[in-house]
């Protein structure tokens, strides 16, 4: 099925029943309406990192179903893929074929040497302090070969998700060949993970390197389109660097929008919001939250730097049990710019503030993408985030078939999915329709058109009373 506008929901295979039959089963039963399409969070066998340590592509994890289950799904909601362009798990039969046979081994230009790659095979200190990097020292790992001899090896994130060179040949022939499978097994939009870490290139910041991403960009797009589906690069920076990629026509995230709503809901004011949904694209998918923390690095700019530390620090006051240790290295959270929290809990768990974030969102540009926790208006689960240690967890409940269906009977969540209707459904909606927006005081009002239809929104951010009207 090809990409609609319409709601997306974001899953994992088994957070709402036990695997992608349960979610099959749920959504038919209680979304089918509200939901267009599924961005099933990756369902392939993986060594770590909920499913983004990917062992290969080839196969469904056997816990959550098989291919014939995914495109199941996909004949009746528009399905999205991710692909890890970036890395590989470190127990992929790729990477340990590679520590077994060194270069002997078919998949030995998969990786980054760290002798081939650097001068006399070390970065200098100031090529280190160069690199945009996830810790204090250069990005590797130590690979231990069968041989008993050990090379460094470019890892980015963590030890389980090895780089891949996307510059070999027989990398480019792996990435072609993982994408047009995607496409055969249903997907209509390929999410490109990480995809801003892809190139290196010494005395760089190796990420989102000039023109080169660009020619990779290109390549994934025409192996993709070929097939009839579309790609969106997955990016948390600074908001112009997804703007360059929008103005060159392809698909964006709208990563700003979640706090500069919470920004707006905190201090009840638009006058930020407006300013971004004034110059941000049409041709985007819009959150407020993911499987990941709430992403701060997105809104520098969009907000001066006092408010977005006023703002973070009205997460950790306002909130429903977001501490700031939870999004600290006690949890192991790789990314300081994120904050672990629902976004539901962001506010407080008020039902009100929470429908007026959703229809702001549902009203700006883009499609809107709506994570599982946040259809059901999920509050933090530090339970489940004690158990693990992972603070990304207070964001992953796993709802049972039963809970799911105890959620339905909760007036937030009826209504949440009745404005999910409306945006599916009202034509004022489209995406080659214009939009305006008022901020005055704590009047917010945004007014949707496209040809002779249209939609507003009159919200009131101090009493968190919306109106939507014709």
């Amino acid at each position: 099925m090809q990409l609609k506008n319409e709601v997306m929901l974001i899953t994992y295979a088994d957070s709402m029943g036990n695997n992608l039959k349960d979610l099959h089963k749920v959504l038919n039963q209680y979304y089918a309406k509200a939901v267009g399409g599924v961005h099933i969070l990756p369902f392939f066998p993986s060594s770590a990192d909920r499913g983004f340590a990917p062992m290969c592509y080839d196969r469904v994890d056997p816990n959550f179903g098989t291919f014939a289950d995914v495109e199941a799904i996909g004949k009746d909601y528009y399905l999205m893929f991710d692909f890890m362009v970036n890395h590989i798990s470190a127990h992929s039969a790729y990477f340990q074929d590679f520590l077994q046979k060194k270069d002997q081994s078919a998949y030995k230009d998969f990786f980054i040497r760290y002798s081939d790659f650097w001068e006399n095979g070390e970065p200098t200190q100031e090529q280190v302090d160069l690199i945009y990097k996830r810790k204090p020292r250069a990005p590797y790992i130590e690979a231990e070969f069968v041989d008993g001899s050990k090379e460094k090896v470019w890892c980015t994130f963590c030890e389980e998700q090895i780089d891949l060179d996307v510059r070999k040949d027989a990398t480019k022939q792996f990435i072609k060949q993982t994408l047009v499978d995607m496409c055969h097994h249903g997907a209509a939009v390929i999410r490109l993970d990480a995809f801003a870490y892809a190139i290196k290139k010494p005395d760089t910041s190796c990420f989102f390197v000039e023109p080169d991403i660009w020619e990779l960009l290109y390549d994934i797009e025409k192996t993709v389109k070929a097939e009839g589906a579309e790609i969106l690069p997955e990016i948390h920076e600074h908001y112009t660097i997804p703007m360059k990629i929008a103005d060159k026509g392809f698909w964006i995230y709208d990563f700003a929008l979640p706090v500069l709503t919470l920004h707006a809901l905190y201090n009840h004011t638009g006058v930020y919001l407006k300013q971004w949904m004034e110059r941000c694209p049409m041709h985007q998918f819009t959150t407020l939250d993911t499987h990941d923390g709430i992403g701060i690095v997105d809104v520098k700019d969009l907000l001066p730097d006092e408010e977005v530390d006023k703002v973070k620090e009205q997460m950790y006051q306002q909130g429903a049990n977001v501490k700031k240790i939870y999004s600290s290295e006690a949890y192991n959270n790789l990314d300081i710019y994120q904050v672990n929290t629902t976004y539901y809990s962001a506010l407080g768990n008020q039902d009100d503030a929470y429908l007026l974030a959703r229809a702001i969102q549902f009203f700006a540009p883009g499609i809107p993408q709506v994570y599982y926790v946040g259809m059901l208006a999920g509050s933090n689960d530090v339970d489940l985030m004690e158990r693990t240690k992972n603070g990304r967890d207070i964001n992953r409940h796993y709802y049972s078939l039963e809970e799911v269906a105890e959620q339905q009977q909760r007036p937030v969540v009826q209504k949440l999915k009745e404005l999910m209707e409306l945006r599916n459904t009202h034509p004022a909606f489209s995406l080659e329709g214009t939009i305006s927006i008022q901020a005055e005081g704590d009047h917010l009002q945004i007014v949707r058109t496209y040809q002779s239809h249209k939609i507003v929104l009159d919200a009131n951010l101090s009493t968190y009373q919306f109106e939507i009207h014709e």
